[in-house]
């Protein structure tokens, strides 16, 4: 990770700044840096250094193990599904892309030109994968301690927003504990058909459960199609039997409350045979 150290004094001023968002300050430098670099410059620059990838896969690690011990320590949920569901909102892609936001962190990002031509500055993934990588290389500059008090202090809002129920449901997760729960089996997704140029594609995903296809969810990334697939199966579920998971038909009915308000709909809500 010391590769990374060709940094111009243009380039320093801008980590310096974006420290101060941040709230934190890097003994290393040359590791902000490296969780900015998407691998797309790195291919383009033609420099010897780091692209982010391997900082992101710590963050992950790292940033769902403190969210699971804060969780636990709060004391807020006893049922072990209950804690698990509500981790995989706090750290979910749409939760670390509005992390991100905040802190304008798509400002900071290191692109290379094609990616930048194409959005790549706003995209959610990219946006969401930059979070973990500060986050991993916090952990690598400063320990633990700091980087757990970085994180807690990153996403309290988020956690607020889970005991208000105010975040945005993780569909896949659900009906993967209602699935295995009933039928002792995991969901299976499948892309039926994709539409739209490279920067702007729109995904189609059809979930199987039980030989039974639910679909499709439509979304702009395979990601949220899935999601969207995991709600319509929701549904149908809902309406062919009670749920045993109370929680699980409090969500349903949140969500069916919200899309009659907004008059929100999917093309097709229906199951196919």
């Amino acid at each position: 990770m010391e590769h990374n150290s060709q940094i111009t004094k243009e380039r320093k001023k801008e980590l310096i700044s974006f420290q101060k968002i941040l709230g934190i300050r890097f003994k290393r430098l040359e590791l902000l840096n490296t969780a900015l670099a998407h691998k797309s410059y790195v291919n383009e620059s033609g420099l010897d250094i780091e692209n982010n990838e391997k900082l992101e896969f710590l963050g992950d690690a790292f940033l769902g193990f403190i969210i699971s011990n804060f969780l636990y320590n709060q004391r807020l949920y006893s049922k072990e599904g209950s804690l698990a569901r509500i981790k995989s909102y706090v750290v979910s892609e749409p939760t670390l892309y509005r992390v991100g936001k905040k802190l304008n962190i798509q400002q900071y990002l290191l692109l290379g030109k094609g990616e930048e031509k194409s959005g790549g500055r706003e995209r959610q993934a990219l946006i969401s994968d930059a979070v973990e990588a500060v986050i991993g290389a916090y952990f690598l500059d400063s320990g633990y301690k700091k980087a757990k008090k970085f994180v807690e202090k990153l996403f309290y809002e988020e956690i607020l927003r889970v005991e208000k129920d105010q975040h945005e449901k993780d569909y896949k997760s659900i009906l993967q504990e209602l699935t295995q729960k009933r039928y002792r089996e995991l969901p299976e997704y499948s892309v039926v058909d994709m539409e739209g140029p490279e920067h702007r594609k729109k995904f189609y995903v059809n979930v199987r459960i039980k030989k039974r296809v639910y679909g499709p969810g439509v979304g702009v990334s395979k990601k949220e199609a899935e999601q969207k697939a995991a709600y319509i199966a929701l549904k149908n579920l809902k309406s062919s039997s009670s749920l045993s998971d109370t929680g699980i038909e409090r969500i349903i009915k949140s969500q069916d409350s919200e899309s009659a308000g907004t008059g929100k709909g999917s093309r097709n809500n229906g199951e196919n045979a």
